[in-house]
């Protein structure tokens, strides 16, 4: 009889150590027998992700994730931070599994080093993203987080309807989607109900594409200056980090929109600030920081027309579910010897060659 599997499960506030069990109890146990889990819980999100020379974006002591992964075969997390010492403490590890698109977590390198894949789990959020940028959308163009905000606190806004502080409605105006990847695409089908005309400038993807999916695509300089509504949705890369600086925001029509669900170090919030404040956006829905949380007094939260959200488009429980079931699908592939979903380092596997 073959050695029992051992898994080592961190989870956390928003993707249960139970979420894991479960998938790994109807998806592994099928083609491995019974497993030995350990667990363990990370306080994310009531504690904010930290970052450091090796790793980004985790919550939890890497001592204390070694020390869970001693003896695991598999290592399945969603934030928890897998450093190289994490790694070579857990001689017996054959598999990662990180539940997010982007395993920054993790080690990624040293577990190729060592031929351990990590599987991911990409597009797990994307239906939230989308949902939620249509929420934003609304919620900045037609003054409704403000007139929330003013009427909790006992006043009533009624000069938001006047006509020079109304919003406007979405049908017959242009929206410029800047990067157009799967959540890009993913929300045409949601705003073509509004009659938004639909622009896109994303180098990567197809013309082709764009025409099939109704939307035009066309250079940034020309979106900018055609877009009542600029959505962002590109990847962070070191050509599109600032991509948003003030030329670019100078280059938007007076009192049009500007709405970021993707990340935040693709904007210079000091130019965003200063075209808010001088009248020359209309407005701005923001759920993504360059500091995360954003330090007390930031002046991008005094302002009045600007809509804030503390990162939490991708957050649904849907989406919470659907990183562990993928994640453990592809721990199953590997047990079985089938293909991967979605691998972030192939080269690994050339490594246990």
């Amino acid at each position: 009889m073959s050695k029992q599997v051992r898994i080592a499960v961190i989870g956390d506030q928003f993707v249960g150590t139970e979420l894991f069990i479960d998938c790994l109890r109807r998806d592994l146990e099928s083609v491995t027998g019974a497993v030995a889990v350990d667990a363990m819980h990370v306080p994310w999100p009531d504690t904010p992700l930290q970052h450091n020379a090796e790793i980004k974006e985790f919550v939890g002591d890497p001592a204390a994730v070694a020390r869970l992964a001693h003896d695991a075969d598999v290592l399945l997390t969603h934030v928890a931070p897998v450093t190289q010492a994490v790694i070579d403490a857990a001689p017996r590890l054959r598999i990662i599994g990180c539940c997010r698109g982007g395993p920054v977590n993790i080690n990624v390198a040293a577990a190729t080093a060592r031929g351990i894949p990590v599987v991911n789990a990409p597009a797990r959020n994307s239906q939230a993203v989308v949902e939620f940028t249509i929420g934003l959308i609304l919620a900045e163009c037609r003054g409704i987080a403000r007139a929330h905000a003013a009427l909790s606190q006992g006043v009533w806004r009624g000069d938001l309807y006047r006509y020079d502080r109304t919003g406007r409605e979405l049908r017959g105006q242009t929206i410029g989607l800047v990067g157009f990847g799967a959540i890009a695409q993913m929300l045409v089908p949601y705003l073509a109900p509004f009659g938004l005309h639909m622009l896109t400038y994303d180098p990567f993807v197809d013309a082709a594409r764009c025409a099939a999916l109704g939307v035009t695509q066309v250079e940034l300089p020309a979106l900018l200056a055609q877009a009542d509504i600029v959505s962002l949705h590109a990847r962070v890369t070191p050509q599109t980090t600032g991509m948003m600086g003030a030329a670019q925001f100078a280059q938007m029509k007076a009192g049009a929109y500007f709405i970021n669900t993707a990340r935040g170090p693709l904007v210079d919030y000091n130019a965003l600030y200063e075209a808010l404040r001088s009248g020359h956006l209309g407005g701005a829905g923001i759920d993504c920081f360059p500091e995360e949380p954003p330090p007390a007094g930031w002046p991008l939260l005094s302002l009045p027309n600007v809509t804030v959200t503390p990162h939490i488009a991708g957050s649904s429980q849907n989406s919470a579910e659907r990183g562990p079931e993928q994640v453990v699908r592809d721990v199953a592939n590997f047990f079985a010897g089938r293909p991967f979903e979605f691998c972030a380092n192939a080269a690994a596997l050339a490594a246990r060659k």
